[in-house]
């Protein structure tokens, strides 16, 4: 992966980038009441397209597929060990990634005060990061082709977004399929509602509106819960998603001979003969005697 220019190195760039423009746009967000839209659109940024670029490291994960389907044929390893393997190795580089970045977006622009927040935000994105590369190593198990598996993470995520509650506020959104199931399994609920929450809560607003009221009346926000449950349930997620991406590649291995052996099952043939109604039965030869 180290190797991969484009895999890491090259995002860590663009997110470098990207926290500037961040820093440069929402600064000094102050603390009367129109930096409360502004906050919040800093984080659902943060939490969205951060994360949503996530799908540039695609065709690495397709590579590693194949270099996977290699090895597996050769003996090598198996599905249990390159899943671990695939995980254990990218934590390092998405701590960094998270960071970084991390840091530019937050202190610049002023968010809440406290390295307990920082620590919070900075592992909330880390969570989201491998949550979407769990996302996409299970569409790169179903759609080895580049193109087709960009468009069918990005239309996945875009769903996800949509559904997340803030472009449309929970209790605003249609309840058949939006609201139920979307709203409810899209990592973007956890991930708005832990990092409002992280930053809302503590703060005060001019005419004496704190952040708690904030959260309730303005993101109507589930407030029943702390925002490490919402951090917990993130983390549980890439979880999930890493054992159906297990399952993935076992149920493949268990099938490929299925299907080899049903392939290889030589077919019947039937000859078909065709009556020629035009054609004449062949004559004996006629003797003619004088």
């Amino acid at each position: 992966m180290y190797r991969d220019l484009g895999y890491y190195w090259f995002r860590l760039g663009v997110y470098v980038l990207l926290g500037i423009g961040l820093a440069t746009v929402f600064s000094n967000l102050g603390t009367d009441n129109n930096s409360i839209q502004a906050r919040g659109s800093l984080l659902m940024f943060v939490a969205s397209y951060l994360t949503f670029m996530t799908i540039g490291g695609f065709p690495s994960f397709v590579e590693d597929m194949k270099v996977f389907e290699r090895e597996r044929l050769n003996g090598h390893y198996g599905a249990t060990a390159f899943v671990f393997g695939n995980t254990f190795s990218a934590l390092p580089y998405l701590a960094l990634i998270s960071l970084i970045p991390g840091a530019i977006v937050y202190y610049l622009p002023g968010l809440h005060e406290g390295y307990q927040h920082f620590i919070y935000f900075v592992l909330l994105l880390f969570a989201c990061m491998l949550l979407v590369e769990s996302l996409m190593m299970i569409v790169a198990s179903l759609v080895p082709n580049y193109l087709t598996g960009i468009i069918t993470g990005a239309g996945i995520q875009g769903l996800m977004i949509l559904g997340g509650g803030f472009f449309r506020l929970p209790n605003d959104l249609p309840h058949p399929f939006w609201k139920y199931p979307l709203y409810y399994i899209a990592f973007h609920k956890y991930a708005y509602q832990g990092m409002f929450k992280n930053e809302f809560e503590g703060l005060k607003f001019d005419n004496n509106l704190d952040g708690e009221q904030v959260l309730r009346d303005k993101w109507q926000l589930q407030m029943g819960y702390s925002k490490w449950v919402d951090l917990a349930i993130l983390f549980g997620m890439v979880v999930f998603y890493r054992l159906v991406f297990l399952g993935i590649i076992k149920t493949v291995e268990k099938m490929k001979p299925v299907v080899k052996a049903f392939m290889s099952v030589p077919m019947k043939q039937t000859t078909q003969i065709m009556e020629n109604p035009c054609a004449t039965p062949p004559q004996e030869d006629k003797i003619f005697y004088q």
